[in-house]
């Protein structure tokens, strides 16, 4: 499968009715829900992983829109993990200052970027962004100047204008992505966007800031974790929350839901 009308056609194919039927259900597809209007093959999460293995990692990049525009949401999905398994190709050790390879990181992220909105469902948006815009928060990047450099402050813009976005899946992407920067050792990309969050409406949100605070506490600090508690518990949402105090011992998580 070298196009992606090719890859559409395929997966197709494979629909399945009655999981088509789960899935809709499953992901709050219905009126003033959050997945309204999202439509399923019905195929399962390795079925789409294997047609990403069978097209390889050399899928030609201009292709991929036509993927992460369909209607379909596993057509989507295959779309990002496309994605992901190029830039993850692109990130060896060997790759990861190579300016070839830090041009081609660069336009498998902004064309992520791009289609942001098109990751409109939890699972879409967590299988891409961390191993996508959180992995590269990490590397060097030449953008925006043509400059190879690590970046901060053009890297802090990108992420800022996903979490003040109007669009919840963008959002979303801003605050999932740091459980890859969490996983490096480094707390400042999750507490920073907790923080920017921590009162967002949707419960959505609310589960996404408490897992990226969890984690960042199992792999950086369940210090700094207890410190940002002590400092927000009060006025968090209590599925944050909850979340949040997820690996601690019951004794624990007892006294922090009783603030």
């Amino acid at each position: 499968m070298k196009t992606a009308e090719e890859i559409i056609s395929y997966m197709e194919s494979l629909q399945d009715e009655k999981q088509r039927e789960v899935l809709l259900g499953f992901f709050k597809t219905g009126e003033g829900e959050y997945g309204e209007g999202d439509d399923f093959l019905g195929m399962k999460v390795p079925q789409t992983r294997e047609v990403v293995k069978a097209v390889g990692k050399d899928f030609p990049l201009d292709e991929v829109p036509k993927l992460l525009k369909s209607q379909w949401h596993e057509v989507r999905l295959c779309g990002l993990l496309i994605l992901v398994a190029q830039f993850d190709k692109l990130s060896s050790t060997r790759l990861k200052d190579d300016k070839k390879a830090i041009q081609s990181r660069d336009e498998i992220l902004q064309l992520y970027l791009r289609y942001a909105e098109q990751a409109n469902n939890w699972d879409l948006v967590d299988l891409s962004a961390p191993k996508l815009l959180g992995h590269w928060l990490l590397l060097p990047t030449m953008l925006p100047d043509g400059v190879i450099g690590f970046h901060k402050e053009y890297k802090l813009s990108v992420m800022d204008g996903l979490a003040h976005s109007t669009n919840l899946w963008r959002q979303r992407i801003s605050m999932v992505c740091t459980w890859q920067t969490s996983q490096a050792g480094d707390p400042s990309w999750c507490m920073r966007y907790a923080e920017i969050h921590l009162h967002h409406p949707h419960d959505l949100m609310h589960k996404a800031v408490g897992w990226m605070l969890r984690e960042m506490g199992k792999r950086v600090s369940m210090e700094l974790l207890r410190a940002f508690l002590r400092q927000h518990a009060q006025e968090m949402p209590r599925t944050t929350l909850r979340y949040a105090i997820e690996k601690m011992d019951e004794a624990e998580r007892r006294q922090w839901m009783k603030n």
